[in-house]
This record gives structure tokens, sequence and C-alpha cells, in this order.
């Protein structure tokens, strides 16, 4: 029997996509969990074995600029707040189970909600080539970092947020939001 990921706001599937080509792994990618979790959860949430949970950093960004649209911490705490109810959900149903769960947002007003992060990292630090620095809250064992030095092109670029962006459908800020690859797999094989 296939190990169940839930994969809580995932969008393309970076995250849990090594889990996923692993084969000993079944993820549900449930894109954007609402306030009524019993839609979203598993028929046994005691079943779950890990959680990846990316919400919208919309709100929380620190690269919002808010003269035309005000920030609604309200409005970006509703799935901030469905994500932790169905890990909450999860691991009180669960005797041993539930592995590891983590939460991510990049680093910003989040913060001020959920307290210091587990971790912090730039993606350069598991070898992608630029700097986003996240945050990322939860139960989880480290991920090995293994980083790459930027050329002086790169950084600039970062500096200004223009980085080449992944060739897939989508707004910017939705290429933007992509787990890097690097990290995604050194947070699976930490958490296996």
């Amino acid at each position: 029997m296939k190990k169940l990921i839930l994969d809580l706001c995932g969008g393309t599937g970076s995250w849990s996509k090594p889990y996923l080509e692993s084969g000993e792994y079944e993820v549900l990618n449930i894109t954007l969990p609402g306030n009524d979790i019993n839609e979203w959860l598993p028929d046994e949430p005691g079943a779950v074995y890990g959680i990846l949970a990316a919400p919208p950093c919309t709100m929380f960004s620190l690269a919002r600029t808010t003269a035309k649209t005000p920030r609604d911490f309200n409005e970006g705490m509703q799935c901030v707040e469905s994500c932790l109810n169905i890990i909450w959900t999860c691991r009180k149903e669960s005797n041993s189970v539930l592995k590891f769960w983590a939460l991510e947002n990049p680093a910003g007003f989040l913060r001020q909600f959920l307290g210091k992060p587990a971790l912090t990292f730039n993606p350069c630090d598991y070898g992608d080539a630029y700097t986003k620095k996240t945050d990322i809250w939860g139960y989880f064992k480290e991920p090995r970092k293994n980083p790459v030095e930027l050329t002086d092109e790169q950084r600039a670029r970062c500096a200004v947020n223009t980085r080449i962006l992944p060739k897939i459908s989508g707004s910017c800020a939705d290429k933007r939001a992509i787990t890097p690859q690097g990290f995604a797999k050194a947070f699976f094989k930490a958490n296996k």
C-alpha cells in the first residue's frame, strides 16, 4: 500500500513531485483548501503519511504594494487556517502515521502570525540558481543543503526580481511561486 502525501495549495505539484516519481507514495494535490476542511480530507485522515502546504503569499509578501490593493490579512489567513486545520485533523486522527508536515511561504508577514519558522532558506542553498528567502514551519527533518554559487548576472537578476522563470502556463506570480526542484528533492530525501 502506498503512503499518502497531501499537497495542500500544491498548484503544479512541484514540491510533491519527488514523492510521486518515487512510486512509493500516492499524492493528493489539493489546489486551494476552503473553510470546509471536510470536503478536502481523505476518507481516513489518520492514514496520511505527510503533508506539504504552500498557501498563497499574496497578502503576506513584503513585495506587495498596498497603494492599489490593500493588504487583507483576514483573506490571507483563511487558506493558512484551512491548511493548519487539515494538518491538525490528520495529526489527531493518527496514532503514529503522520511522519511530517511542513507549511511554506516566502519570508514576510506570515511570521507575525505563526512565529519563528523552523527553517528559512534560499533556493541557491539547495542547488537552484536564484534567491527567494522562504520560511518553513512544521514538524520535519531538515533537508541537507547543496549550495550553488550565483554568478554576478544571477545575483543582479534576483536583486530586481527578473530571474528566468519556468516555461509553464500561468501568470508571472504563478511561475515565481513554484517550489524549487533542488529544495523539493532535498526535502524528499530527508522526509521519506
